[in-house]
């Protein structure tokens, strides 16, 4: 299970036709100092269902999942970026 985090801040672009596509997230690292990503590649992952994710957190329709490709100290790793359109919230995966 990976170790989810409630407070991340997104930069994202949403098409005219409401797709949002997430760009660069940053996160708080344990100095206090914010550490900025840019996201290298991503899909979305469509379900109509409410299902547990493999980090341990249950989705449904309404929230958005993206499977992000990010470079961190010279080697990609793969995240996943919650999006809760409800109440416009972003957690994320590591």
């Amino acid at each position: 299970m990976s170790k989810v985090i409630d407070k991340v801040d997104v930069i994202c672009q949403i098409n005219a036709d409401g797709e949002i596509k997430p760009m660069r997230f940053r996160l708080m690292n344990e100095d206090g100092v914010y550490e900025t990503y840019t996201i290298k590649g991503y899909r979305q992952i469509f379900r109509k269902d409410v299902y547990t994710t493999p980090d341990g957190l249950t989705v449904c329709s309404s929230d958005n999942v993206y499977e992000c490709r990010v470079l961190i100290l010279e080697m990609y790793r793969t995240v996943r970026l919650y999006f809760n359109r409800n109440n416009c919230h972003w957690r994320i995966a590591i």
